[in-house]
């Protein structure tokens, strides 16, 4: 039993190895593609099967409640969760349309939405990546082994090629899951540290060049104010103010 145990465990490791191996740039991608996608104020959609629709939930919790920071809520949408929904388009339509159909009622260009089949291959996912790309949503496959169907049709693959194991695949998902939320948090939030309570503020602005001057005023009010400024990388929202965010040490 012992053996078999941590056979398990070195086979789950050995995935998650490989992944990051081959696949930390596109992981990358994927963090400031989120974290840019959320500056500008718009959404994430999720969504699977089985398996993959708890690690659609359990990723869009942790971004609408939060992951180990005090910081605002983020937009993120489960499209796994609504049982009126998915079994009215199912019973009226196909449960291949269950997730597509959601999308066209509730995604907009600009969005992101993570496309979860471990196989790549399930027809509900390829329908709703379709149904993103004719509205401008753009796609991250949380995907494994040869990635399918869905490693040609989403705009970042993020595949555990490693293995066809459906177990393993998940088990690395939901890590990536966990990276994605950490590392999103940590490109557009930041906090002082210290006893006393801390603001935390998003940056918006015009997005213009800003001169040293102003920058050393800007950063002599916030030290004041005992505000972290936070300007994540990418483009600002035109005319943002920012938002603010009471941290308790």
């Amino acid at each position: 039993m012992r053996r078999e145990i941590a056979r398990l465990f070195a086979e789950s490791i050995a995935a998650k190895r490989a992944f990051l191996r081959r696949h930390s740039p596109q992981l990358e991608q994927a963090v400031r593609l989120l974290a840019r996608t959320f500056h500008a104020g718009h959404k994430l959609f999720l969504f699977g099967n089985g398996g993959s629709a708890a690690d659609a939930q359990h990723i869009a919790a942790e971004f609408v409640n939060r992951y180990r920071i005090e910081r605002p809520p983020l937009p993120a949408i489960a499209l796994t969760t609504d049982t009126s929904a998915l079994t009215s388009i199912a019973n009226d339509y196909s449960y291949d349309e269950v997730f597509a159909k959601q999308i066209h009622a509730l995604a907009h260009s600009g969005d992101v939405a993570i496309a979860i089949s471990t196989s790549g291959n399930a027809r509900n996912v390829l329908r709703a990546v379709t149904a993103c790309r004719s509205l401008g949503v753009r796609t991250i496959a949380l995907t494994g082994g040869s990635g399918g169907k869905l490693a040609r049709q989403a705009d970042l693959v993020l595949s555990v090629d490693s293995t066809t194991d459906t177990a393993r695949i998940q088990e690395t998902h939901i890590l990536i899951g966990h990276v994605l939320c950490e590392l999103v948090d940590g490109t557009l939030f930041t906090a002082t540290a210290g006893k006393r309570k801390t603001s935390l503020r998003i940056v918006g602005g015009s997005g213009g060049p800003e001169s040293g001057g102003e920058r050393a005023r800007k950063e002599k009010r916030a030290r004041r104010r005992r505000v972290a400024i936070v300007e994540p990388e990418g483009p600002k929202p035109p005319g943002g103010k920012g938002k603010r965010l009471r941290v308790v040490r």
